[in-house]
């Protein structure tokens, strides 16, 4: 008589951590290393089109005691660098940078420029790389329709840059921080940033996409203050709570649905603690001395939790989620991920050993 067939168990997400002390050469000796631990990434992107979303958080001319932005709430542009040198290292065809910069609709280079950044050395890094800032459609001219398959907490798909749908692997790329309205702000939060200010923000337009990205997503994403334009799809309940503690970690999770990350890379060699930008008040300036990368969100992004000294168990209200429902609770609810760390294997140094309490958050702002 045969045996019965054996049910196989998934295999456990793993998240790689490398310590860094510095912005030299140890980081793209780490992200190697760390990429390795990960299976590799030419099985993830040899002949592949990759887009890139970097975390560049605010005014480039805004700083934080005096600190560059990448020391502070931008990823390094030494760490983008090296990512992009080892994509292409690892056989990418095209690797597609990309950002909703700011207040801009200029070409994402100018912002470059505007931190004192030089544009060449991401256009040389690997053979094919362009810079997209995603706050308009650009060379597109037209936008992509990206569905949540679960329907979505609070929307149930989000119109944005076909640079995030033309990719066969999408990376978040994104700095170790908390953030003052939604806890916060890792590879899954990253990529709220991906919403285009002509749809979602404050002077976008009414009926169709508008030209203007003067604002904040504040009003629409955070407030439910105005409707995103009529084109976009619409919120699943207009009456659920105008409050940024519901929406925010719903809006998250539902981008994160609609388009899904392939690998997350955390920059924490240097960052802050406190909250997400300089806006802020009760900030400072930190040196954890830590890369994070991860093939799943959610698992990575609940190991970063842990090593700023957070439970990714927490109950939203709680420690740094002191006003805002728990993301990482919402998005393993929606079956994206595992936040439990004892369903996640570690691979490199030991989340005890690289532990930087970050402590509480500061001030918020108004949106």
């Amino acid at each position: 008589m045969a045996a019965a067939p054996q049910l196989r168990r998934p295999r456990r997400p793993r998240v790689a951590i490398g310590r860094c002390a510095a912005y030299d050469a140890r980081v793209i000796d780490t992200l190697r290393t760390m990429f390795d631990q990960l299976g590799g990434l030419g099985r993830l992107v040899r002949n592949r089109t990759v887009t890139v979303k970097v975390n560049l958080t605010g005014p480039p001319e805004l700083h934080l005691d005096g600190a560059p932005v990448g020391s502070a709430q931008w990823v390094h542009w030494g760490v983008i660098g090296c990512t992009l040198a080892l994509l292409g290292e690892a056989g990418a065809s095209r690797i597609q940078l990309c950002e909703s910069a700011g207040d801009t609709s200029g070409p994402l280079g100018d912002y470059f420029v505007r931190a004192g950044w030089d544009p060449s050395y991401f256009l040389n890094a690997a053979g094919d790389v362009r810079l997209i800032n995603t706050n308009l459609a650009g060379d597109y001219r037209y936008y992509s329709r990206f569905v949540v398959p679960s329907g979505g907490y609070l929307f149930p798909g989000f119109d944005l840059s076909p640079a995030y749908r033309e990719c066969d692997v999408f990376v978040s790329l994104t700095k170790l921080k908390q953030h003052v309205k939604a806890g916060i702000t890792l590879s899954m939060k990253n990529i709220f940033g991906m919403l285009p200010l002509t749809i979602y923000g404050t002077n976008a337009g009414v009926d169709e996409p508008g030209l203007s990205t003067a604002g904040y997503r504040g009003e629409v994403m955070h407030l439910g203050q105005r409707a995103p334009s009529k084109s976009a799809p619409q919120e699943v309940d207009p009456n659920s709570p105008r409050d940024a503690g519901y929406r925010l970690p719903r809006v998250v999770t539902d981008l994160c649905g609609a388009r899904p990350i392939d690998l997350a890379i955390i920059d924490g060699v240097e960052t802050m603690t406190g909250g997400e930008g300089p806006w802020t008040t009760g900030l400072a300036l930190a040196k954890p001395g830590v890369l994070i990368a991860g093939l799943n969100p959610v698992s990575t992004d609940a190991v970063c939790t842990a090593i700023m000294g957070f439970d990714p168990m927490a109950a939203g209200g709680t420690s740094t989620f002191r006003a805002v429902d728990n993301m990482l609770e919402l998005a393993e609810r929606a079956g994206l991920g595992t936040r439990r760390l004892g369903e996640i294997e570690v691979a490199g140094a030991a989340i005890a050993d690289v532990t930087y309490p970050f402590g509480p958050l500061g001030a918020p702002t108004a949106v």
